[in-house]
């Protein structure tokens, strides 16, 4: 077991073994980072240059879907001689056990950051047991 999945067990890293060739849509996977509390998962995804009408945030299946158009198009006319980034979309999946409460789940994007809160289902909390 990696350390990763010691840590937070409900994620991996690896795209859903799912998927077929013709789900799988090209596009760059942004840097993320998960954190986990007591009572949720925290989910830190920076996407620069999306915008909340660019943005989709999807659960089907097991698998946590984030996908960020950026709105940038080049103007007519012009010839870019270098570019750091493409015009990809980032598409971020992450495969989970449904250990979080999908009604509770809140989101949001400020500055080319989305932050996700996923509350754990009650059966996922620490309970305190009374020793009699």
């Amino acid at each position: 077991m990696t350390h990763f999945t010691s840590l937070i067990p409900a994620f991996t890293r690896s795209p859903s073994q799912r998927q077929t060739a013709a789900d799988v849509t090209p596009g760059i996977r942004p840097a993320y980072e998960i954190k986990e509390t007591d009572e949720a998962w925290g989910l830190t995804v920076y996407l620069p240059g999306v915008s909340k009408s660019g943005l989709s945030i999807t659960d089907a299946e097991g698998v946590l879907t984030i996908r960020g158009e950026r709105g940038w198009k080049q103007p007519g006319g012009w010839t870019s001689l270098y570019r750091e980034s493409s015009d990809l979309p980032f598409v971020l999946n992450l495969e989970h056990d449904n250990g979080f409460d999908s009604e509770k789940v809140h989101a949001e994007l400020r500055d080319g950051v989305l932050r996700v809160s996923l509350p754990k289902a009650e059966e996922r909390k620490p309970r305190k047991i009374a020793v009699t």
